[in-house]
């Protein structure tokens, strides 16, 4: 049984992960830390992560940028491995995560989505072959109204995992309207709509475009679940990759 601590326990990920595992046999909610709480959850609920003292083999993050360092920290002294599924994270962030995965385990995802990932894999061989044949390739990401970050942490992933397939682009700009050496990364934010990601090859003669929805949070709850379940026993740093093969 895999004991986990929920850090962002009563967002909208913290609460479809706790309705998942409440139907796990291989896994357990044991706690969970959240500024907010009214008190209608099985399991105890902790206003700060120093508070929480209770026994676990894993924290799963879905909190935000702004607790990041906190949240390392208190890995690091407890040597509790990390699912990390906050997004928008700076370059300086990114680097403190490093540092801390040289103490403990950590699996970082911008998206928890077996499917997701699966995508960036086709993304990188359709790429192989159509870049030199002249396609130019554009993402189009769209999410709901609530979501601050844009680009969304999904489409930096699957443009900086294409990147190197694509000999004339080096970067990305979150602009329709990019440079030649640039992927294109549109955003838009409406309504309720969990995720999703648009991917179009075009050439003066026609158009490739793979695509993935999001029709609810559950697979996101499945992926840091069984990311969750990955990380025991392990050491260093990890995506979803790693956990796919």
């Amino acid at each position: 049984m895999v004991r986990i601590i929920m850090h962002g326990c009563n967002g909208k990920m913290g609460q479809t992960i706790g309705s998942l595992l409440a139907e796990d046999n291989e896994a357990k909610l044991v706690a969970g830390v959240d500024l907010f709480d009214d008190g209608h959850n099985s399991y105890p609920v902790y206003k700060s992560l120093e508070e929480c003292r209770v026994e676990a083999d894993c924290l799963v993050d879905f909190s935000t940028a702004a607790a990041l360092e906190g949240m390392l920290d208190y890995c690091v002294e407890r040597g509790l491995p990390c699912v990390l599924c906050t997004t928008g994270l700076s370059a300086e962030q990114l680097e403190k995560v490093e540092k801390a995965s040289e103490s403990v385990a950590i699996l970082k995802s911008a998206n928890m989505s077996v499917g997701i990932n699966l995508l960036l894999e086709l993304l990188r061989d359709a790429a192989a072959v159509l870049a030199p044949a002249g396609f130019d390739i554009e993402i189009l990401e769209k999410h709901h109204n609530l979501k601050l970050d844009a680009p969304s942490g999904t489409a930096i992933t699957l443009a900086e995992g294409i990147i190197g397939e694509l000999g004339a682009k080096n970067g990305w700009v979150n602009d329709e309207h990019a440079p030649a050496d640039r992927i294109a990364i549109r955003s838009v934010r409406e309504g309720t709509v969990p995720g999703t990601h648009t991917v179009t090859y075009e050439s003066e003669d026609d158009i490739l475009e793979l695509r993935h929805t999001i029709k609810n949070r559950r697979t996101l709850a499945m992926g840091a679940v069984v990311a969750a379940e990955f990380l025991c026993g392990k050491e260093g740093v990890y995506t979803m990759d790693d956990l796919l093969k």
